[in-house]
């Protein structure tokens, strides 16, 4: 960036500046912005400005939880125009979410009319609709005229706004929070008030409790919307510590008989922030698709309540399963992240936990105690210094009458003649001539008393500490006595259970239709899979000079395993392949091959079963077909090799008692299998002595039964154990030449 240069003479008002130098400064400028007055929550109230604006605002309007509601359109306009310039259809989204309760696990709106619903639909608009403030949201309120929190100007000037409310209630958890700034956002879900008031009262009694503690009190977080939690305790506890992590939210689902053993599975709970036309919507894709072969229907039933119905392939499929299969598939399991990014003290963007959040709460509730105290204590003494004046008076009455009918300035004469204070003087002369009877005097007396006693509690209460925390407590007791458990509004909707032990289900069968194909690999490693089984390939047509290497008779539902030169073994969905309509995709596509690898063999895996594999080199081993199936791209290293030998063989090795072995140079060997150790992975042990030659074919096979081969011409041929006695001898020999008996010799297998 170069030096900024000097304005040309004659330019008045132009000034040179450095590029970088004000875009950062216009873009820092932005940033703060955003964190501080848009998208970050105050950790005291929870609340972010948009919202505090339009909470004061309608205290503004006096329409409090008692009172007639008004318009939207009113409270938006006054909101727009004294507090937040900014769009209106801002300020009423806003405004709409606090009245949802599928959105606010404690709503701070009471509204009326169409607000929108949990399908995802709009409201209505806000010349429509109207609304007033919620018993939760005059307590985030209550004392904000008691001088207990700061004010600043409104943009205009023209009004005074509250930098934080006072907050009697505890918003940042109990209703959570979203949003997204520059470099930073925050995710808050809502938590149980009744729960958060044990935390806090716990946290009075034992100020260094960590989240750990608390969360004997705290069980996690309770949605609006319901659903189950299924994470562990352990992620759940880290999650509260750090600040940051996430919550695993299920459906609540129940299965429903509707008679002759037939059965519906019905969905009364979805999780919190879904929405249920999108859900429906998903579920009907997925059915169309084939990706849900237990499932046969989705309907949506539901009224005020959720009712989504799903009906079952056949009533022999497990319940479980099917809902397995939809949770993995659909937001009927959802992740709900937590990044508790909050500013802290109104000022410090910062991630807290549990701990922390709740001790901000509590130490802004006993700043609002000590100024509402003082405001209190302020107004008595004022009131004791007019009394005082009062009393003084009601002692000659006569001289008092006299001076203000007789005096020009009766004030400063009735100040030098009785020791009175300004203040005294003018409420002496505001004072009714009615109220100057005998028990007026007697009221005063006892005003006098009550306002001494109570000015003394009050400097009692700010001179101590236990005093205030005392007083803090039985506030949040009646907060929590308010939002208990036993409440329709406080008792806990979402319930932390463990899942299903699912780890004995193959869910690949789960959510996949059963359907036969026929699997085909080209000789350049393009693979596709025909539908049902195909017997004749020779009308497949293959791309270019390509042809075809590998064919197997597999399903839909069946894992693919594919073995490389380089002894490496991947597994493919059979799912997942391309169709056979075109050419196929090149697996190379699929998988992580190594440069250089090629694709020397592929099978269908078989669970349980075992597999013979080996090398050019003629070493080999037995495997389990289970120890090789790989979950990653990255595939499994099973066999080890030397230079420059290459993996050549990956062959079923179930059932049968003999494996025969074939070198290049045509020597055949037959040993029993019994001789070959089974391992999960290495170099083997040498199954055929190749000295000038390299191992092309193997096979294992029942002695009894007979050895299968092909001729060249695609004939299926069988040797006896009687033929086989020639080539029968140990392992790691160098077999015998194959002779007539094997005319044209193609490879083993049928």
């Amino acid at each position: 960036m170069g030096q900024p240069f000097d304005p040309p003479s004659g330019s008045d008002g132009i000034e040179s500046v450095e590029l970088k130098s004000a875009l950062e400064e216009r873009y820092l400028a932005y940033a703060l912005s955003t964190i501080m007055n848009r998208a970050l929550p105050d950790a005291r109230d929870g609340l972010k400005p948009v919202h505090r604006r339009i909470l004061y605002g309608m205290r503004l309007l006096r329409l409090d939880p008692n009172t007639a509601f008004k318009k939207c359109a009113k409270i938006v306009g006054d909101v727009m125009g004294d507090f937040h310039p900014h769009g209106d259809q801002a300020i009423y989204d806003a405004l709409v979410r606090l009245s949802q309760d599928f959105a606010q696990r404690y709503p701070l709106v009471d509204g009326q009319g169409n607000f929108g619903n949990i399908d995802g639909d709009g409201p209505a608009a806000y010349r429509y609709t109207e609304a007033r403030l919620t018993e939760v949201a005059r307590l985030l309120l209550d004392g904000i005229d008691e001088d207990t929190v700061d004010f600043r100007p409104s943009y205009n000037g023209e009004k005074d706004e509250p930098i934080v409310l006072p907050a009697a209630f505890p918003n940042l958890l109990a209703n959570g929070s979203q949003g997204i700034a520059v470099g930073m956002a925050t995710s808050i879900p809502p938590h149980n008030a009744a729960e958060l008031c044990d935390a806090a009262l716990y946290l009075i009694g034992h100020r260094d409790a960590t989240s750990a503690q608390l969360l004997t009190f705290v069980k996690g977080p309770d949605f609006p919307t319901g659903g189950i939690l299924i994470d562990s305790a352990e992620s759940i506890a880290e999650a509260y510590r750090t600040g940051r992590g996430g919550f695993r939210v299920r459906a609540r689902w129940a299965k429903e008989d509707t008679g002759r053993g037939t059965w519906n599975i019905v969905v009364t709970e979805i999780p919190y922030g879904i929405p249920k036309a999108r859900l429906i919507e998903k579920l009907a894709e997925l059915l169309q698709e084939k990706k849900l072969p237990l499932l046969a229907d989705v309907r949506d039933e539901s009224a005020e309540d959720v009712r989504v119905v799903l009906e079952p392939r056949s009533r022999s499929v497990d319940p479980v399963i099917l809902m397995e299969s939809v949770f993995r598939l659909t937001e009927l399991e959802a992740r709900i992240p937590l990044n508790m990014n909050v500013l802290v003290g109104g000022l410090v963007p910062r991630v807290i936990g549990l701990a922390e959040a709740l001790r901000e709460w509590l130490d802004h509730r006993r700043v609002v105690l000590q100024r509402r105290s003082r405001h209190r204590l302020a107004q008595i003494e004022r009131r004791l210094e007019i009394l005082g004046g009062l009393l003084i008076v009601y002692l000659d009455l006569d001289e008092v009458i006299r001076i203000i009918r007789e005096e020009d300035e009766p004030k400063p004469s009735l100040m030098k003649r009785f020791e009175l204070t300004e203040l005294q003087a003018n409420a002496i002369l505001d004072t009714r001539l009615r109220s100057l009877r005998k028990l007026e005097e007697m009221e005063l007396k006892r005003e006098l008393d009550t306002l001494t006693k109570e000015k003394d509690g009050l400097e009692e209460l700010l001179g101590s500490e236990k005093m205030q925390w005392s007083d803090i407590t039985k506030q949040i007791r009646a907060v929590k006595k308010a939002f208990g458990p036993e409440t329709k509004l406080g008792a806990r909707r979402t319930t932390l259970e463990n899942p299903p032990d699912t780890a004995g289900i193959d869910f690949t069968s789960a959510m996949v239709e059963r359907e036969p194909i026929t699997v085909i690999v080209s000789a350049k490693g393009w693979i596709r899979a025909l539908k049902g089984h195909v017997a004749d390939l020779s009308g497949v047509a293959f791309k270019g000079d390509d042809a075809l290497n590998i064919s197997f008779l597999s399903e839909t539902t069946a894992k693919i395993l594919v073995l490389a030169s380089n002894g490496k073994v991947f597994t493919l969905e059979a799912a997942k392949l391309p169709g056979g309509r075109g050419f196929g995709d090149p697996i190379r596509l699929m998988v992580d091959f190594d440069d250089g690898a090629e694709i020397v063999a592929a099978l269908p895996y078989q669970p349980g079963g075992k597999l013979l594999i080996a090398g050019s080199d003629g070493r080999g081993f037995l495997a389990p077909a289970d120890a090789l199936v790989a979950n990653t791209r990255k595939g499994k290293g099973i066999m080890g090799l030397d230079e420059p030998a290459q993996a050549m063989l990956l062959v079923p090795a179930g059932g049968g008692d003999h494996v025969a072995v074939c070198s290049a140079d045509r020597l055949l060997l037959v040993f029993p299998l019994s001789e070959m150790p089974e391992l999960s992975r290495g170099k083997g042990v040498r199954l055929q002595r190749c000295r000038q030659s390299t191992l092309t074919d193997a096979h294992v096979f029942t002695l009894a039964e007979g050895l299968p081969w092909r001729d060249s011409a695609g004939q299926e041929r069988l040797a006896n154990a009687a033929l086989l006695e020639k080539w029968m001898g140990h392992r790691a020999e160098a077999g015998t030449l194959m002779t007539r008996s094997f005319p044209k010799f193609e490879r083993f297998g049928k």
